[in-house]
């Protein structure tokens, strides 16, 4: 049985996470920069300013809304979106696109980013624009929201879009009991053990208690939580990866060398990229880029959805700046502690570590830190896949709430807590397996909403584009309530 589970499980993840899959996410890309007209690059300065930039200046975006009021702020939002994003994907993942597509994977991974930054930032406008606000008084958002009532408002579209918004929610269920749950909890208590001692029953224990407190209070708990741990672990991480890099700075020119020759296979004049095809590099960077952004998934709307904003658009540029910390900032210097360290040939692309994954990494710190090196990265994954949980906690709440209504939310919420315990004690490599592909299943019915209402994303944006930035007079097309 287990078998045959196996062999069903990597035939369609073959597919999600296959040619097919990465074409699909790349191609959404492309198209909604196109019909938005390359926003993220045109008006760069613009959506800096109002996301990272506000944050400092504008106290609107910070300012928590009221206690009956069960929206929250556009940097809790944020946070919490971020929460779940940036994860094991940007230490693991990093390295293992590394290892098996070389140095250059993490060009197609930067490139994935740069069109990945539209279908986050579509995502976002849609999940605004279609969302719905519960008896709970909670504001309920996501692709099966613009699945349901976007692509189910066109002529003879309706049951597509319906069954289509029940295939998301349920994929998004189950994955979060696996890729947000299961998996992440299984790392931290592997590096905890591998790193400190301390048993797996133990570190099961504390993180049940730690979420439940957390979980259980909703998500404007959830969301204070993570706009105060968010913000302390990304810092944390950027400022050791940033000691580490400084200390071999003599070799982050070569490490950019490698970087780009292996996006292309090129050679080197003492002998170049060997080992490593263009296939391969291409592979790993877009599958490992968007396994850590998200961008694409579907699977961030549902809190950005939340936000105490009107404005689609304002939303959205969240959602780009989301992909450009995750991606571009976080993931780039996990590369650049890798390769300036000694762990790859630069000249070669080939690897001269034994290690792999989370070990890669902090093999990497420990040329600075010495064995403390190996302990920072455990408790950066500790910070990182918990944040995720808790992020992952909405999303799934989310798809059951939409399943099977707002009152049984509890029985969900009390579920994924329980599966923490269980997740730091078993071994999960099927469920791991299985996760992965759930995960990658939420795309597909995600992307044909998002494609299928890109002339709506694009009407927004002009309508924001010709208000905000070039001084018309027209009605401006804001969010239900």
């Amino acid at each position: 049985m287990l078998e045959a589970v196996t062999r069903i499980n990597n035939a369609v993840n073959g597919v999600v996470w296959g040619t097919f899959g990465i074409a699909l996410l790349l191609v959404a890309g492309i198209v909604m920069t196109c019909v938005n007209k390359g926003f993220q690059f045109v008006h760069f300065g613009h959506w800096i300013r109002k996301t990272v930039g506000a944050i400092f200046r504008d106290s609107h975006v910070t300012a928590h809304t009221a206690k009956e009021n069960k929206a929250i702020s556009q940097f809790q939002s944020l946070c919490t979106a971020m929460a779940a994003t940036i994860g094991t994907g940007n230490i693991v993942g990093v390295a293992t696109a590394i290892t098996l597509g070389g140095p250059g994977a993490i060009f197609w991974m930067w490139l994935m980013a740069l069109f990945g930054m539209m279908t986050n930032y579509s995502e976002n406008v849609l999940g605004i624009y279609f969302r719905q606000k519960g008896k709970d008084g909670e504001w309920h958002g996501g692709a099966m929201y613009y699945l349901k009532d976007g692509l189910g408002g066109y002529k003879g579209m309706k049951k597509t879009g319906t069954v289509l918004a029940l295939l998301f929610s349920v994929f998004c269920l189950l994955a979060s009991f696996g890729i947000g749950n299961m998996s992440q909890v299984n790392s931290i208590s592997g590096n905890m053990e591998g790193a400190f001692g301390i048993a797996p029953w133990v570190t099961g224990i504390a993180l049940v208690l730690i979420a439940a407190a957390v979980i259980l209070g909703g998500l404007k708990r959830v969301a204070s939580v993570s706009e105060k741990l968010v913000p302390f672990m990304a810092l944390l991480y950027i400022l050791g990866a940033a000691v580490v890099i400084v200390f071999h700075i003599s070799a982050v020119p070569a490490a950019f060398s490698a970087i780009f020759r292996g996006a292309f296979a090129m050679r080197a004049a003492g002998g170049g990229i060997t080992g490593y095809g263009l296939q391969k590099a291409i592979t790993w960077g877009f599958k490992r880029g968007a396994f850590s952004n998200e961008a694409g998934l579907g699977s961030s709307v549902m809190v950005h959805s939340s936000s105490n904003v009107k404005e689609p658009v304002r939303q959205g540029m969240w959602g780009i700046f989301e992909v450009f910390a995750d991606t571009i900032i976080v993931c780039t210097l996990t590369a650049l502690v890798v390769l300036s360290s000694g762990c790859v040939d630069l000249d070669t692309g080939a690897m001269l570590s034994g290690s792999s994954g989370a070990g890669l990494v902090g093999e990497a710190f420990c040329t600075v830190f010495g064995d403390n090196g190996a302990k920072f990265i455990a408790v950066a994954i500790l910070l990182f896949a918990f944040s995720t949980v808790l992020g992952w906690s909405h999303y799934g709440a989310t798809a059951w709430q939409y399943l099977f209504g707002e009152k049984t939310k509890i029985i969900y919420e009390i579920a994924f807590v329980a599966v923490i315990f269980f997740g730091c004690t078993m071994s999960l490599s099927l469920a791991w397996d299985l996760s992965d592909t759930f995960n990658g299943l939420m795309m597909i019915p995600n992307l044909i909403g998002v494609l299928s209402l890109s002339p709506l994303v694009a009407r927004i944006t002009k309508n924001y584009v010709d208000r905000e930035l070039l001084g018309k007079d027209v009605e401006p097309m804001l969010s239900n309530g």
